[in-house]
């Protein structure tokens, strides 16, 4: 069962491993959408071809990262994410097949979405509750990603869990309320397309659904082929660096010690985490931000306490540092996202 408040921290960046499936889909939707030369330029700068990837389970994120936003600068249509959501088709999931056909219901599938982020993909941390007869998924952005970068990734990712949580099931499922954290606009095919009511310049971007919803079964039929589950998920650069972080917190090495430690230069420290789009400054910062929700949303330490059990001997400058990491400062969020 879902947990009644439950914070989660799936945000994957830079080399970490992300489910092939979406790459291919997206490259699919590209070619329709803005032709195959299209197709063939996001080839050629994320160095993998169509062809290759039918052999591949997982890319890295920044390909798929990279992909994403050329689709959003290119077309110019801010529903554009939500369309290559629902064009999805279940088939196409290969990884996902073999854990999906063993769920039976419309929630056992939406709490593996929720605790897989490798096997589904994940650009966000996220905040799960109940209220009233629904369940809220939260979106936080704890990696500073741009608004409108973030919000693409946001619809698409709604437009596929809807898309393919009715073609599992069979059966007409809508959304009840989308918010968005972006300015209004013309919102008729966001809520034509999900049924939710939508609604813009709001504190966060969340969307919920109806518990009623979530005890439909699963109908979808899958082969009786026995899928191959042995994912083989490769241990990214951009992992051991926030495992060596989260290791000794609040303590955080220097970036010449973190290097060394690392057997590397700063140098080539430096470089490797730009070619990933990161920078050891922004991991450090993501493990502190995820580390202070946790303990803000746990609710057992005064502002105070949290400050000095994180490290910081000036309460304000923790404070500082949250709003510039979630928007909010602590007490502000701790209000927004009490239960």
């Amino acid at each position: 069962m879902l947990k009644r408040v439950d914070y989660k921290t799936n945000l994957m960046v830079g080399d970490q491993t992300y489910p092939a499936f979406e790459l291919r889909n997206m490259l699919d939707f590209i070619a329709l959408q803005l032709g195959e030369t299209a197709q063939d330029k996001v080839c050629l700068h994320i160095g993998v071809g169509r062809k290759e990837l039918e052999y591949c389970r997982f890319v890295y994120v920044w390909q798929v990262e990279y992909v994403m936003e050329f689709l959003r600068l290119q077309s110019g249509d801010p529903d554009i994410g939500t369309k290559l959501g629902l064009s999805y088709k279940v088939s196409s999931l290969d990884v996902l097949l073999p854990h999906l056909s063993q769920l039976t219901t419309l929630q056992t599938c939406l709490h593996f979405v929720i605790n897989h982020p490798q096997l589904v993909g994940s650009f966000t941390d996220t905040l799960v509750r109940l209220e009233d007869d629904c369940i809220c998924i939260r979106w936080l952005n704890t990696g500073r990603i741009d608004r409108y970068q973030y919000g693409f990734q946001f619809l698409h990712s709604i437009g596929a869990l809807l898309g393919l949580a009715r073609e599992l099931t069979g059966e007409t499922i809508n959304l009840t309320q989308i918010n968005l954290a972006e300015p209004t606009r013309d919102g008729n095919f966001l809520a034509i397309a999900t049924g939710a009511q939508v609604q813009f310049e709001t504190e966060y971007y969340e969307w919920s659904i109806s518990l009623n919803y979530l005890t439909l079964l699963i109908n979808y039929p899958f082969l009786d082929a026995v899928y191959a589950t042995n994912e083989m998920l490769s241990i990214s650069f951009i992992d051991t660096v926030l495992s060596a972080i989260r290791s000794d917190f609040p303590h955080v090495l220097h970036l010449d010690k973190m290097a060394a430690h690392l057997h590397m230069s700063d140098r080539s420290f430096r470089r490797k985490l730009a070619q990933l789009g990161s920078s050891y400054q922004r991991l450090v910062d993501q493990v502190r931000c995820q580390k202070a929700i946790e303990y803000i949303l746990a609710n057992e330490l005064s502002v105070e306490a949290i400050a000095e059990t994180m490290g910081y001997a000036d309460v304000s400058h923790f404070r500082q540092c949250f709003k510039h990491w979630i928007g909010h400062p602590p007490g502000y969020f701790s209000r927004l996202n009490r239960h």
